[in-house]
């Protein structure tokens, strides 16, 4: 007896593994991001001596791509879009990218759907892309016109 799913392979009953073995990775991915936003939304990072500084804004004074992540997470838990928005632009739309991501990869887990856990393979083209958005926003944020990208 066959099972038909949308994927180009049918499963066999026997072979399909149950909903919680499918969603387990998901899952425990989800727990893992949220216990580290429950620590940042409880542990301020704007109060100095929780967390180290950033090397390179110690060393040569310029601000990484991460630099005000972690201020970001803790405006994003307490709700507060804007300061978030003002602290890292970069670090909210990984954090709604990967909120997307990770929404597409467990509805396709529930279903028992296979492949790639996105749906998505990125090629070489994105992967440049993406470095260059990076690159661009660690430059602008650097000068003194990127003032407001300042964390």
């Amino acid at each position: 007896m066959t099972v038909e799913t949308t994927d180009t392979a049918p499963a066999t009953a026997h072979d399909r593994p149950g909903l919680l073995r499918r969603t387990a990775v998901p899952l425990g991915l989800l727990g893992g991001v949220a216990a580290a936003f429950a620590y940042v939304g409880t542990v301020d990072p704007n109060q100095p001596g929780h967390y180290p500084a950033c090397p390179l804004l110690q060393v040569f004074g310029i601000y990484c791509p991460g630099c005000g992540g972690l201020r970001s997470a803790h405006a994003i838990v307490h709700g507060d879009l804007t300061t978030a928005l003002g602290a890292n632009a970069l670090a909210v739309a990984g954090y709604v990218l990967f909120a997307v991501g990770w929404t597409v990869w467990a509805v396709r887990a529930t279903r028992g759907l296979r492949g790639a856990p996105f749906g998505l393979r990125p090629g070489r083209t994105h992967l440049w892309a993406l470095g260059a958005v990076v690159l661009v926003f660690t430059v602008v944020r650097n000068l003194p016109l990127g003032g407001f990208l300042h964390p």
